[in-house]
């Protein structure tokens, strides 16, 4: 059962990891049909921002469902031509949505200190998608896994900005301002720094026969 335990573990992560990807599309595709509340003032400041809001809100539900079929290990090993089409389908909703994020960036809800904040993410997401892609078709699998595991915690930025939100507005009832504007940086800034705690942490070399026998 020990041995068994992190590999359940792994499962039961990527579980939840899934679920709350497709929880938070799922808000994101009310918000993009649904009609803006009036008693809601980022839906109606977002009705009111042309093509940038459906463009982000399209594109960044479309790789939050595709997200955890990019770091499903199985899916790599044994359907290696679904993970390179839903990669590709992931990295088209990752160009549109940073795109439309850093130009909704420039006019943030909360000024230039939260609108820094979503620009640098935009770029972020941009970029470490972009790295990603260029190690797959030069052949470095390896570099590769590494920038897409960056950019799947940028992604997951979306669930974690929403959960700041809960806790701070829901469960604390602290002011709005200093929730949002905390919830803009701490969203990726924390799911970078712990992607790449992950990437770095050492890992134990697989046992080999003689070492398993003792």
């Amino acid at each position: 059962m020990p041995h068994r335990f992190p590999k359940v573990a792994r499962w039961a992560a990527g579980l939840v990891f899934a679920l709350l990807c497709a929880a938070v599309a799922a808000y994101a595709s009310t918000v993009l049909y649904g009609q803006p509340r009036a008693d809601n003032p980022l839906q109606m400041k977002f009705a009111a921002s042309g093509l940038d809001v459906p463009a982000h809100l399209f594109g960044g539900g479309l790789a939050l469902l595709l997200a955890p079929l990019q770091v499903n290990g199985w899916i790599q090993r044994h359907v290696p031509r679904l993970h390179r089409l839903s990669g590709g389908l992931y990295a088209g909703g990752v160009l549109v949505a940073g795109l439309a994020g850093f130009s909704l960036a420039l006019h943030a809800e909360g000024g230039a200190p939260t609108g820094i904040a979503f620009g640098l993410l935009a770029l972020a997401w941009l970029a470490t998608t972009g790295i990603g892609i260029g190690h797959a078709l030069a052949g470095n699998l390896a570099r590769h896994r590494q920038w897409m595991w960056r950019s799947i915690a940028l992604t997951a930025s979306a669930v974690t900005f929403r959960l700041i939100l809960g806790i701070g507005l829901g469960v604390l009832h602290l002011p709005f301002a200093p929730v949002y504007l905390a919830a803009a940086w701490g969203c990726w800034v924390f799911n970078l720094a712990l992607c790449e705690l992950a990437l770095r942490w050492p890992r134990r070399p697989p046992a080999t026969a003689s070492s398993a026998a003792r």
